[in-house]
């Protein structure tokens, strides 16, 4: 098995409920809370442990909450090893109006992180060895600077490492120009790097390629929400059609796919296979409410609904 560690920089801890109409100045009545480990590399790692494979999950966490955090997370059986912070980890709040059918999310700032607790959580990355892929996902918070990923791209240089980036804005430009080997914008973030402000559909794949022949990186999987991914490569760029479901939460598809991808490359796949069952793992986190992330046999079910399309193999 693939030794697998996820980096999350701003942890959280996501409350979801719900009510039958969000009303201002009324005390509504909430449906009993659902307490689940939050952020992107932590949900990267609890999606890996859903389909059957094992990852380490790193993270900053500090406070009443970032015990809680810890607890949720080996509740789970998902490897950690946490960094102590000062500041208490955040909770995020994601509220479901039933009359409506419509998802409200409350997202909390990211905690400032220290010179000190920036410096341990990159002397720990340089420790560890014998890594098949590193995963940084997520948004970088208040007191990371913006080339933190980029010093990452290169221990896992020096490593030997995959490294996956799922993030945005200056700190994904800055891990491109020291190299990495996958990242999974979504269009406006591809169109950031392509510095425009928007992206026709067909405009995509030919700035996805303009990265990879610059030798940013090897390959790029645009992800299209509903329409489901584009999979750009040095050779081709490929549409992976999400198929059809109800659609419940959005909170966790991303992570959920980069999740499926790595799965997929883990046993050996070709990367469209992989990207396939990472599309398939997206689909699935989206018939799932608050937060919960993607169910294997919906996964699994899904990817061969792709399959059957392709005659790819089943993924065993």
């Amino acid at each position: 098995m693939s030794r697998i560690l996820t980096i999350t920089f701003s942890p959280c801890i996501d409350k979801s409920t719900s009510i039958q109409e969000l009303l201002p100045d009324k005390k509504l009545k909430c449906s009993s809370p659902k307490i689940e480990p939050g952020g992107g590399g932590i949900n990267v790692a609890r999606a890996i442990g859903k389909l059957g494979g094992k990852a380490v999950a790193l993270y900053p966490s500090g406070g009443c909450t970032g015990k809680i955090l810890d607890q949720l997370l080996k509740n789970e059986r998902v490897s950690i090893i946490s960094i102590r912070m000062k500041q208490e980890t955040r909770e995020n709040i994601i509220v479901f109006e039933n009359s409506t059918n419509k998802q409200f999310r409350l997202g909390m700032p990211g905690n400032d992180l220290s010179k000190t607790e920036c410096q341990e959580l990159f002397k720990i990355i340089t420790r560890i060895n014998n890594l098949n892929f590193i995963v940084a996902s997520g948004s970088l918070p208040p007191g990371i600077p913006p080339n933190f990923i980029a010093r990452i791209a290169d221990i896992a240089k020096r490593k030997h490492a995959k490294l996956i980036i799922d993030t945005s804005g200056e700190p994904l430009r800055s891990a491109l120009a020291e190299g990495v080997y996958m990242i999974k914008p979504n269009a406006s973030e591809l169109s950031y790097l392509a510095n425009k402000e928007y992206l026709q559909e067909n405009e995509i794949a030919d700035e996805a390629k303009k990265i990879i022949t610059s030798g940013q990186c090897e390959i790029i999987i645009v992800s299209l929400g509903a329409k489901g991914a584009l999979l750009v490569t040095k050779d081709k760029a490929t549409r992976i059609v999400a198929p059809p479901v109800r659609t419940i939460s959005t909170v966790g598809a991303g992570d959920s796919m980069v999740a499926g991808i790595i799965m997929g490359l883990s046993k050996g796949y070709d990367i469209e296979t992989a990207a396939k069952y990472g599309v398939a793992c997206g689909t699935a986190a989206t018939m799932n409410p608050g937060t919960e992330l993607c169910h294997k046999e919906d996964a699994d079910k899904l990817f061969t609904q792709i399959r059957s399309l392709t005659g790819i193999p089943a993924l065993v």
